[in-house]
């Protein structure tokens, strides 16, 4: 899943038995199509990244989350030097070089979409600014537990182990304000992504050290371009429910995720807001029985 440019050709998914990552194809290799109007079952649920390579060199420099549900999507990495901070409570707490450190930090939020073995990540939310370019990779399905993705132009290959499958438990819930994605909570199994968008969109770049120095940005300027919160976690299996694990905020990291006491459940078992926000809800992606969501979130006040 790497923003990536040039012709993309149709291809068929490539689905290989007792094949290893980073193996030759065996002769079992056989081709299995997959239909645009819907994401392959195996290819939803929470993913790591275990590796990229690029001009044959592999590296592993990133904590990645990717969290795929039947339509919508989250992916959050951290670099895996960036400091705990643990003395910080918020922005403030940061230095200025602090501050730039979080500028490394990845993460991207929307639908995706799966043409032949061609996957599409529609960007909604982004950490970092867009470059303008697609992000499509080729999808190749290694095992239950394993796949590869290519690069349509071949700079890259990234391999990727499945987490958790979901076992069917999929939430997708969107906050809406003004026609534009606010926040977005996603459940696969006991996981879950949020992603909270920061309120005005960043201009076009390359990347966010690219718009810090070209816009020559003072401090308040560059907390509001990482004012953009990708939190991931567990939702029953932490030390408190909806327990924050790794977050693009490091300060809110083993804490409760906030957003899940301002989701309430009506009467028709609707997710709703507990304050009767003005924005507009909907949840796109919903398998959680009506217990499992009175068990997740509080009535209605």
């Amino acid at each position: 899943m790497w923003t990536t440019s040039g012709p993309v050709a149709r291809a068929m998914l490539v689905v290989v038995f007792g094949l290893t990552l980073g193996c030759t194809p065996t002769s079992h290799t056989h081709l299995v199509p997959i239909t645009s109007s819907t994401l392959p079952s195996w290819f939803t649920g929470v993913w790591t990244r275990e590796w990229i390579e690029r001009k044959g060199v592999r590296t592993d420099l990133f904590d990645v989350h990717f969290l795929q549900t039947p339509s919508l999507f989250a992916d959050v990495r951290i670099p895996r030097d960036r400091p705990s901070f643990a003395r910080a409570q918020s922005f403030a707490d940061l230095s200025d070089a602090e501050l730039l450190l979080l500028a490394k930090q990845r993460a991207f939020a929307g639908t995706t979409s799966v043409d032949g073995a061609l996957a599409t990540w529609h960007h909604e939310i982004d950490f970092q600014p867009s470059d303008g370019s697609a992000d499509i990779g080729r999808l190749e399905r290694i095992d239950d537990g394993h796949m590869l993705e290519h690069a349509t132009d071949s700079s890259y290959v990234e391999a990727w182990r499945s987490l958790d499958s979901g076992a069917g438990r999929f939430l997708a819930l969107r906050v809406e304000h003004a026609g534009r994605l606010d926040r977005l909570l996603l459940i696969a199994g006991e996981h879950f992504l949020y992603a909270r968008n920061r309120s005005v969109d960043l201009q076009q770049a390359e990347s966010l050290d690219s718009l810090i120095a070209t816009t020559h940005a003072t401090r308040a300027q560059i907390i509001s371009y990482l004012d953009c919160e990708f939190s991931t976690g567990l939702v029953r299996g932490g030390v408190v429910p909806w327990t924050i694990q790794q977050s693009t905020l490091p300060w809110r990291e083993g804490k409760r995720l906030d957003f899940a006491a301002a989701i309430a459940v009506d009467e028709a078992g609707n997710l709703v807001s507990q304050d009767a926000s003005p924005e507009h809800w909907s949840t796109p992606v919903n398998t959680l029985t009506f217990a499992d969501r009175r068990a997740l979130f509080a009535r209605r006040r």
